[in-house]
């Protein structure tokens, strides 16, 4: 078995991944594990979803069904981690599971931190001179062009024609949408 803390891969009912992590992080919490299981990980991306008018920043499991957990398998701890509620077992087999490669396990964790550092709000995907319309705010539902970009402050500048005179309006990309 392993001497040192190892990345190993437990399968687990597919959408219940929140589930098993929040069982063991309880478990390690209280001490359960007696130290052996350090951490619990799925990996996640965020995904912008409409929904209706509104557009919500949601977490998208990576790896529908895996669960990662950084783990010293010794004595009864696989057998415990295999008796979680919603795990099916460890991904390698039963009897002797297979601890992740370390690359794989950095080129994991790499990309985690990439795809978080990375916010999928941070993206205007506008252009200056485009017509877009107002979803948001007081003056929902008018249409006007995009005058700026602001990336750093993550702001548009769009003029929009209210009484036969042109206003500008300073909107967060997440307040209008494409014509």
């Amino acid at each position: 078995m392993a001497t040192e803390m190892q990345w190993y891969v437990l399968r687990a009912v597919s959408g219940k991944e929140a589930k098993v992590k929040e069982y063991i992080d309880a478990e390690i919490k209280n001490n359960r594990f007696d130290g052996l299981v350090s951490q619990v990980l799925i990996p996640t991306e965020k995904v912008v979803q409409q929904r209706g008018s509104k557009r919500v920043v949601k977490d998208r499991t990576l790896m529908s069904g895996y669960v990662f957990v950084e783990a010293k398998l010794v004595g009864e701890i696989a057998h415990e981690l295999r008796q979680t509620p919603n795990v099916l077992g460890f991904l390698g087999g039963m009897d002797n599971p297979t601890p992740l490669p370390l690359r794989e396990v950095n080129q994991l964790l790499g990309k985690m931190d990439e795809m978080q550092a990375e916010n999928p709000e941070m993206e205007i995907p506008f252009t200056i001179g485009e017509n877009v319309k107002v979803i948001d705010g007081p003056l929902s539902g008018f249409s006007g062009v995009i005058e700026k970009i602001d990336r750093e402050k993550r702001k548009l500048i769009v003029v929009v024609t209210v009484f036969g005179r042109s206003t500008p309006l300073e909107l967060g990309p997440m307040q209008v949408e494409r014509k």
